[in-house]
């Protein structure tokens, strides 16, 4: 075990900090992209409502492995979309900023789903009161809506935030060095010790999603739209 510990300790906190970038910077892009993807939904303009209907049904329904590989291969292989700088680390950022891409375009459909049934809870009366007084529709769902919406739906969000951040165990397919890529790793060398392996990596992603869970949590206690 000490030998474990020594080889696999050391590589630990950068493995799960990179998992931890992966989940913050992915969870605000996912954020940003399903509240617009909410918005065209409720939009009184039929080409942005459908536009957003087929994306969150293709998208939500397809195998976030084939998302991921496809902006891998797809994106930059094969169409050179570079998203760093070309220097010694490129492949390394290249690849962690086209799993975040990849992550934000599948999490958002999720975030959309749930923002539309904060939207629903939102008393009718009131987004007709807001016209009668003059306020147009970006205004109405900027103003009034959202910001009840959002406050409704802190905890769902909060599942949303935590399935991510499993999710980002794919990133390793594309060489992205996170918990699982280390995992990995240590289980081509260290395959006698699977269960201390497995056992470790659990706790890491355990520690993230229960303060995550504690943190939305206390949010939507703290948050909560009093009716």
């Amino acid at each position: 075990m000490s030998e474990l510990w020594d080889s696999m300790g050391p590589q630990l906190w950068p493995a799960f900090w990179l998992t931890i970038k992966l989940t913050i910077y992915s969870g605000i892009g996912a954020l940003v992209w399903g509240t617009i993807l909410a918005a065209m939904k409720v939009s009184p303009v039929p080409v942005m409502r459908g536009f957003a209907t087929v994306y969150v049904n293709i998208v939500r329904n397809t195998p976030l492995t084939l998302i991921v590989l496809f902006c891998s291969i797809g994106l930059y292989q094969n169409l050179g979309l570079a998203l760093a700088a070309d220097d010694s680390s490129f492949i390394e950022n290249n690849n962690f900023r086209l799993a975040i891409l990849a992550f934000v375009l599948y999490t958002a459909t999720f975030v959309c789903e749930t923002l539309r049934s904060g939207i629903n809870t939102v008393p009718i009366g009131q987004a007709e009161a807001a016209r009668s007084i003059g306020m147009s529709f970006p205004q109405v769902l900027g103003l009034v809506i959202l910001p009840q919406a959002m406050r409704a739906v802190i905890a769902p969000m909060g599942s949303v935030l935590i399935a991510l951040t499993k999710n980002t165990t794919i990133a390793s397919i594309i060489g992205v060095a996170e918990a699982s890529l280390l995992m990995k790793t240590e289980l081509e060398s260290n395959g006698s010790q699977i269960l201390a392996i497995f056992a470790i990596i659990a706790v890491g992603f355990m520690i993230i999603t229960l303060a995550e869970g504690a943190i939305f949590g206390w949010a939507a206690k703290r948050w909560v739209v009093r009716r």
